[in-house]
């Protein structure tokens, strides 16, 4: 097997594996979306720890420490991502499993917004129309749920802001998210302390099984960004950007066919204008790689 081809397979597998977690968090009730939330900070704690140890990434770890801009923009993403992960599960548990597919599906979208509002990236025509074709589909679902899908655009945002923090900071992902679970890790271990001495947690009351699978909200965490990666070293940009649409279609299906959520006939036209933009937004993204890469060829055959 070559290594783009292994590349394009530990992708599948990262972006499947994110697509299945909403099988997974009700698994981890009757935990509330802050204590399940609050769980996986510390098991992802330390589980980065032994990460970082058994990669031997401390001494990236400490030039990551050393830097101020660097710490700086990765206490931003520890926020962010904290603010995401809550979301998320919330959304699950709630049943509102479509509606957190809506927000890795418009994700890429918000992510170029962001580009424009913070980075002062310039967009070509049709980058504008998909964004457009967005807003729009944004509007008709608020107008079907009667309310803005709060959840999907917390999610698209969160992620977005988390995104742009990781790239600006440019460092691993190990060492970089073993930094992000120890900033928000103390405050996690002492929310759940506090919720056992009040009798309110859930660990160990539901019986071990129970126990143990809170327990790997650490590993469930790591291995799919492990693979992601090993992923994106081994394959082109844009097929990682075509693989990021395989988890929230995933979460749609199950949104759907597992959990039976009502899909109205408005929310319907909603999707498909979300669909819609990200066809338009992918394909002038291929286009104009090609055009990029032709330019290339023809500069390096000229020179």
């Amino acid at each position: 097997m070559t290594e783009a081809r292994r590349g394009l397979l530990l992708g599948v597998v990262a972006y499947a594996l994110w697509g299945l977690f909403p099988l997974y968090w009700p698994l981890l009730e009757p935990g509330g979306a802050v204590e399940i939330l609050a769980h996986r900070v510390v098991w992802s704690g330390l589980t980065m720890t032994l990460l970082v140890v058994g990669l031997r990434r401390r001494a990236e770890l400490r030039a990551l420490l050393a830097d101020r801009r660097v710490t700086l923009l990765l206490l931003v993403a520890a926020v962010t991502i904290t603010s995401n992960w809550t979301t998320y599960i919330y959304g699950v548990n709630s049943g509102r499993v479509v509606e957190t597919s809506l927000g890795y599906f418009i994700n890429p979208l918000v992510t170029v917004l962001m580009g424009v509002l913070v980075l002062r990236e310039r967009l070509r025509p049709v980058q504008w129309a998909a964004l457009g074709l967005g807003v729009v589909a944004v509007g008709v679902l608020a107008w079907d749920y009667g309310r803005p899908p709060w959840i999907a655009l917390v999610l698209a945002f969160s992620f977005g802001t988390y995104g742009l923090a990781k790239k600006s900071a440019d460092v691993g992902a190990v060492e970089s998210l073993a930094f992000e679970t120890a900033v928000i890790a103390p405050f996690a271990l002492g929310y759940l302390v506090l919720l056992g001495a009040g009798g309110d947690g859930h660990f160990g009351t539901e019986g071990v099984g129970h126990a143990l699978l809170l327990t790997t909200t650490g590993i469930v965490t790591a291995v799919p960004l492990i693979l992601f990666g090993a992923a994106a070293t081994r394959v082109p940009m844009v097929s990682l950007g075509l693989l990021q649409y395989l988890a929230p279609t995933i979460q749609f299906v199950l949104g759907l066919v597992v959990f039976s959520e009502t899909m109205t006939s408005g929310r319907w036209v909603g999707f498909v204008l979300v669909w819609a933009a990200l066809v338009v937004f992918t394909y002038e993204a291929l286009r104009h790689r090609h055009r990029q890469l032709v330019l290339a060829a023809a500069s390096s055959v000229a020179a």
